[in-house]
């Protein structure tokens, strides 16, 4: 093999990156003339004209030499190094070749076996030194490409980052703007709430204002009936005593104490009527005291029906009420647990009425609504139910009617709070449970459940 054959398969490589390195344009333009020189030598040296081709040929063994050392020598191209040593015996051998047979052909001659011999084993090095470095440099190929791909990665990695932190803080910006709104809305719904729970009230006062005045014509016109026949009494008893008729007058004197106690019964229940309604009007302060469940109960089961027939003189309902003696005064708050008691039964009081007049529309007219009231003791407390003949409560919206502002009534007739301030009054106030059955179209049962002890 002649040698500028193999400078310019060195120079060829020289300049051909290795895996992920890579020459420099400088190198590579150093390299490119060398490939040129080493060119015109080889073709110089095997041009066959005696002094041009010695000369070209001693050319190339300093072009190689030169090659040699800034292979080895140079850091850029230290990665190189193992194809001059693959290709450095073979070279050696060329040059001792080639200078022997210029200064000396008769002992190249001599020693040309051991020359073809080494030349052999230079070349199965050079071959074997070629296999390797092709494995090296499909190796750092392979570590180039991956190199290559993780920089993409990383830069595709690095754009969606930068493109998550611009959505992030757009997003933040858009959840505190949302935050900020609902802040506000929360606000005016807090605002809203507190007059829709006023007005709440203040319906529920006004059923009872009118109920009151119903209830309460009763003992006073009670009152003010036996007070004329008591005073007419007073007059027969002086003339009878005037006429000496002693036993006349004393008959006539036990009418008139029958009378009085009449009077004094029916003082007494226009006196509660009117501590019930201070009891509902007053606001609340939360500061339970002993009360007796069984009065507090038939007083508010009256003062509704008789609210509601203050309202709608068409309205026609029966109520019956259960009381257990046994029940005992228990700590409540009675203004709170009236604005229940009374919610509940004009609840069922309504809900009945609806039926009926459905059920007129369909020709009916002997159905007669009702609401039972019913109190008992039970270990550690008392139960109260109120139970109406109504349309009943359909089975998907019967986990929904404790929840604020939920209401099946038509628009204009009810708030959605009137269950849910109940709701809380029992639970959160009494500590007890309220709870609900119902058959559609049959019945609705609400059961109190208020604890003997609880906290303050």
């Amino acid at each position: 093999m002649n040698l500028g054959a193999i400078l310019l398969i060195l120079l060829f490589y020289l300049r051909r990156p290795m895996g992920p390195i890579e020459v420099s344009a400088e190198w590579k333009r150093i390299i490119n003339g060398g490939m040129i020189a080493a060119f015109v030598l080889w073709a110089f040296s095997n041009s066959g004209i005696p002094v041009i081709s010695q000369i070209a040929l001693f050319l190339n063994f300093g072009l190689g030499a030169l090659i040699v050392y800034l292979t080895l020598r140079n850091p850029e191209l230290q990665h190189r190094k193992g194809m001059i040593y693959a290709w450095l015996p073979l070279m050696g051998l060329i040059v001792i070749q080639e200078f022997l047979e210029v200064i000396s052909p008769s002992f190249f001659n001599s020693i040309e076996v051991y020359h073809s011999t080494a030349t052999f084993f230079a070349i199965v090095w050079a071959i074997v030194m070629w296999i390797n470095n092709t494995k090296q440099r499909k190796a750092l190929e392979q570590e180039r490409l991956k190199a290559l791909q993780k920089e993409r990665e990383y830069k595709v990695t690095e754009a969606l980052k930068a493109q998550l932190e611009k959505q992030v803080q757009e997003r933040t910006k858009e959840i505190t703007q949302k935050k900020n709104e609902l802040e506000k809305a929360l606000l005016e719904l807090k605002a809203a709430q507190d007059q829709l729970i006023h007005s709440e009230k203040m319906a529920s006062l006004g059923e009872l204002t009118a109920g009151i005045a119903h209830e309460i014509q009763n003992p006073l016109n009670f009152v003010n009936n036996f007070s004329e026949v008591s005073s007419e009494l007073i007059d027969e008893a002086k003339e009878e005593l005037d006429s000496g008729h002693q036993e006349d007058a004393k008959e006539i004197l036990e009418d008139l104490k029958a009378n009085l106690q009449k009077i004094l019964h029916h003082g007494k229940r226009a006196d509660s009527i009117v501590k019930g309604m201070l009891l509902h009007s007053r606001s609340s302060s939360g500061q339970k005291e002993k009360s007796d469940i069984n009065a507090l109960t038939d007083e508010y089961l009256r003062l509704s029906y008789h609210g509601l027939r203050a309202k709608d003189k068409s309205f026609t309902a029966d109520f019956k009420i259960e009381l257990d003696e046994s029940v005992e005064p228990i700590d409540i708050v009675p203004g709170d647990i009236g604005r229940v008691l009374l919610n509940l039964i004009n609840n069922g009081f309504y809900a009945a009425d609806e039926k009926k007049k459905e059920l007129e529309k369909a020709g009916q007219t002997d159905f007669m609504p009702t609401v039972w009231v019913k109190t008992q003791k039970i270990q550690n407390g008392v139960k109260i139910t109120v139970r109406d003949n109504g349309k009943g409560i359909p089975d998907e919206i019967k986990s929904k009617i404790f929840q604020p502002f939920f209401t099946t009534k038509p628009t204009g007739k009810g708030t959605g709070l009137g269950l849910s301030m109940s709701y809380d009054i029992i639970t959160n106030g009494h500590g007890g449970d309220l709870k609900v059955n119902s058959k559609p179209g049959e019945y609705t049962e609400f059961e109190i459940i208020i604890p003997q002890t609880t906290q303050s």
